[in-house]
């Protein structure tokens, strides 16, 4: 057994007999101590993925969520991860929920959480993104406090406060913790919304001579009718692409239900996300970046992901249950199905099998 699996079935039996969130806490201050027996395994030039402007060195991502205070980035890039994104930020910090706020649900490889925003706020993560060392592709996902009177300028006030330091921005409307957040998807909400980040990127444009993409992230719990509304504003203010998706308030298929609020993630909304996925690349049309979310955890479910549309794919969950060389096991699995295939280049099989995923309804 190499160091890496060695680590992940001895680090997940011992994070596991503790509390979820000093678990994280266990697990961050890991990767900050750079003590893990993890690093990037050798890049396959194949995986490599060009898309708004940015290159990637492989499609695996880290999504919001795990490095909410900006903590830990090159260290991710260091154990596999073709990029990572901080977050999610609100210009004030916060404490987010009462605990408990974060369940295991070990049968189906999946959590729910309702932490509600529970960060530093924007100072302490700009601090620590401007004395990064390392490279390597980083997002910045931008939210709103609870308490805030204009929640759209918080949205612009992280724009305008991370615009030198981001590689791209992630607008996070999906999270169900924060009451009414999502209302923002609603059309005219997101009108406005979308419309004041255009203006403010293009001052930071025009200030800083250098364009910064940003991506729209959007709940799994949506109609077609919604999606439409959603895609047509995201392709009118000109955002270079979406974020598909967040957690579920569905418990569907799920065998361990602990009866706890808040959104689920894991193995059982890889279905649903990646027929919104699909569903969302068939309206975006092939140009626009697409970056999948939602139970991938596997070399499988990462490739089932690029043939439903995504450019991209972004992971959390997974990396709970099977350790931080989840990132070169996706890679080389990747690879593998590129080998098996005769693909030269993993771009290549993008939107493969997107009508089938497109065609399924969206479950209710």
């Amino acid at each position: 057994m190499n160091p890496a699996t060695l680590w992940s079935c001895a680090g997940r039996w011992l994070s596991f007999r503790f509390e979820p969130e000093a678990a994280h806490r266990m697990a961050i201050a890991g990767l900050k101590s750079g003590m893990l027996p993890v690093r990037a395994a050798a890049q396959d030039a194949r995986l490599s993925v060009t898309t708004s402007g940015l290159t990637f060195s492989n499609p695996v991502g880290v999504a919001a969520g795990f490095d909410k205070n900006a903590e830990v980035p090159d260290a991710m890039i260091g154990i596999g991860f073709g990029f990572t994104e901080i977050g999610t930020t609100t210009p004030k910090p916060q404490t987010g929920n009462p605990r408990p706020r974060i369940f295991r649900l070990a049968a189906d490889h999946a959590v729910i959480n309702r932490l509600g925003f529970n960060n530093e706020g924007h100072d302490a993560a700009f601090d620590r993104l401007v004395a990064r060392r390392g490279r390597g592709v980083l997002g910045v996902n931008i939210g709103t406090n609870k308490d805030a009177e204009d929640r759209i300028a918080d949205y612009v006030t992280g724009l305008h406060r991370f615009y030198t330091l981001a590689d791209y921005f992630t607008v996070n409307i999906s999270s169900p913790n924060t009451p009414g957040l999502r209302d923002l998807q609603g059309r005219e909400q997101l009108a406005n919304l979308l419309a004041r980040l255009a203006e403010a990127r293009a001052q930071e444009q025009e200030t800083h001579k250098r364009i910064v993409p940003v991506f729209l992230k959007i709940a799994p719990d949506i109609t077609e009718e919604g999606l439409d509304d959603i895609v047509a504003e995201v392709t009118d203010k000109g955002l270079d692409g979406m974020i598909v998706s967040n957690t579920t308030l569905s418990r569907a298929g799920i065998v361990s239900d602990p009866g706890e609020a808040g959104g689920l993630s894991g193995r059982p909304i890889f279905e649903r996300s990646t027929i919104v996925l699909a569903k969302t690349r068939q309206r975006l049309g092939p140009l626009k970046t697409l970056i999948g979310v939602g139970g991938v955890d596997s070399g499988e479910t990462a490739l089932a992901k690029i043939e439903a549309g995504a450019d991209l794919v972004q992971l959390y969950t997974g990396m709970i249950y099977k350790g931080p060389g989840i990132a070169n096991d996706i890679r080389r699995e990747l690879s593998a199905a590129l080998d098996k295939s005769g693909t030269a280049a993993i771009t290549n099989l993008r939107d493969a099998k997107m009508k089938d995923w497109a065609q399924k309804p969206i479950p209710a």
